[in-house]
């Protein structure tokens, strides 16, 4: 019993339950071959249905969600949100697997938003419950484990899908039962005792101690004799009133606390926003963020539509999980291997950022206008490697001068930015509202706005090579390492 305790209590427990959760719910089968799901006989619906009707539900409601669920996720301390994602998870499956019409998988996809949106919670969650020594070694067990599992998922729906062992709809159920394994572990997970946000009892108390300590070494001798004078006089009238009338409930004093404790917190993260973007190269890092995502996730919502235009999946063989596992994978390595690079980010960063949004817009070109399937392919994994390997430069980037609250803030206000551009984009190209386009010229738009982020960040990051060239050689002394446009100070 006590080799249990100790084990319950050791950082490795909740890590390890954490991990097989991340696993059985991103094995999924039949996500690399939705649209042939839905496109096909199983549901019979058209491409122009999917792709302009249902689709564009996910961005939507994506947003709409986003900062709500950010909130409650802290307040909520992370695990309720955890089984509630897998439980939503269970839903969407549920309803594409007994559901047809367009109606219904448009429920689907909001569904499937409040999963994507409770992405927060997992990283969040072992944040709370390990201490901060260990936070690499769990954060990198879970991202593994996450990209093991969904890799697992595309080879396994690829040979099952090629071979005919399994119908379309027995994948689903086999994802149903998957799915139900990652609810059972979530219920599991012990309850974090605290958060970062709305539950910093002992930081919250350490904190105002120290502004009070503060804010009376700056006041002068009289100041603090009028204070204790006022304070006498309070204290009397206090007293009088007392007397006079029975003083307030517990409960409207517990309200009261509550109310002002959430004021504070919002209060101090509108004042963390402003001094983190005060940081024009966080800025920077953070516009080319939302920007990329935004493109990157447009891009990976349709590509299975254009897959299919290229090469019908009715009439032919297809790969795409085979291709999502090596582009997975690949991606993974790419972004491993930056860590081992030795390079002055914050010099040369911007200019990398401009090159390689260039290739990725290359290979987007190259999978709109080829029309071969395998040049398609091939396409997607450079496009994809490209954007793994940049957002694991700026995740780093930004994170190395954010405490953990702020690296929450600002990562939730990057998505939030990125989802923005998105829901914009989607509403004026994709959806049947808008101009309705077809996957062509989709496409087309994505490459170009790609296109856009190089050209910008490429000028951006040469003028930025040539400024920190310019102070180097007039400003800064022969023996001093120091970057010259470093952030002036630790957010």
């Amino acid at each position: 019993m006590e080799a249990v305790k100790r084990w319950r209590s050791d950082w490795r427990y909740p890590t390890t339950l954490l991990c097989i959760y991340g696993f059985f719910s991103t094995v999924k089968p039949m996500e690399p071959f939705l649209i042939l799901y839905m496109t096909g006989p199983d549901k019979n619906l058209t491409t122009e249905e999917v792709n302009n009707q249902i689709l564009p539900v996910w961005t939507y409601s994506y947003l709409a969600v986003l900062v709500p669920v950010f909130l409650l996720t802290d307040w909520l301390r992370y695990k309720p949100v955890v089984v509630f994602q897998c439980v939503m998870l269970f839903v969407t499956t549920a309803l594409l697997l007994w559901t047809r019409s367009v109606p219904a998988m448009q429920a689907m996809q909001f569904s499937y938003s409040l999963v994507t949106a409770c992405d927060v919670a997992y990283f969040a969650y072992i944040y709370s419950v390990v201490e901060q020594k260990r936070y690499l070694k769990a954060t990198s067990f879970c991202r593994s484990v996450q990209l093991l599992g969904y890799t697992v998922g595309s080879v396994l729906g690829q040979l099952l899908v090629s071979f005919h062992l399994m119908s379309n709809d027995n994948i689903v159920v086999l994802t149903l039962v998957l799915t139900s394994v990652a609810l059972l572990v979530s219920c599991l997970l012990p309850m974090p005792r605290q958060s970062m946000f709305f539950h910093r009892v002992q930081n919250t108390k350490s904190n105002a101690e120290g502004t009070t300590d503060a804010s009376t070494s700056m006041k002068s001798l009289e100041e603090i004799k009028e204070e204790k004078s006022n304070t006498s006089i309070e204290s009397v009238e206090d007293n009088t009133r007392a007397k006079e009338e029975v003083g307030p409930k517990v409960e409207d004093l517990k309200e009261s606390e509550g109310s002002q404790s959430c004021g504070k917190i919002l209060l101090q993260l509108w004042r963390d926003f402003k001094q983190c973007y005060s940081s024009r190269q966080l800025l920077y890092w953070s516009v080319w963020w939302a920007m990329a995502t935004c493109g990157y996730n447009l891009t990976t919502n349709y590509v299975q539509v254009l897959w299919d235009h290229v090469q019908p999946s009715q009439n032919f063989s297809i790969y795409n999980g085979g291709v999502e596992a090596v582009s997975s994978l690949l991606s993974a390595s790419a972004a491993y291997g930056v860590g081992f690079t030795e390079v002055r980010w914050e010099k040369w960063g911007e200019l990398t950022l401009g090159g390689f949004s260039g290739l990725g817009a290359a290979a987007l070109f190259l999978m709109t206008f080829i029309g071969n399937i395998w040049v398609c392919y091939v396409g997607y994994i450079i496009f994809k490697c490209m954007y793994m390997l940049l957002i694991t430069i700026a995740m780093y980037q930004i994170a190395a001068d954010l405490t953990m609250e702020r690296y929450a803030l600002v990562f939730g206000m990057n998505n939030f930015g990125s989802l923005a551009l998105q829901t914009i984009l989607t509403a004026v190209v994709v959806d049947s509202g808008g101009l309705g386009l077809a996957i062509i010229p989709q496409f087309t738009i994505y490459a170009s706005y790609f296109s856009l982020i190089a050209v910008v960040f490429s000028l951006r990051g040469l003028f930025t090579v040539w400024r920190a060239t310019e102070n180097q050689t007039e400003t800064t002394p022969p023996n001093e390492s120091e970057p010259p446009d470093s952030i002036e100070h630790r957010l």
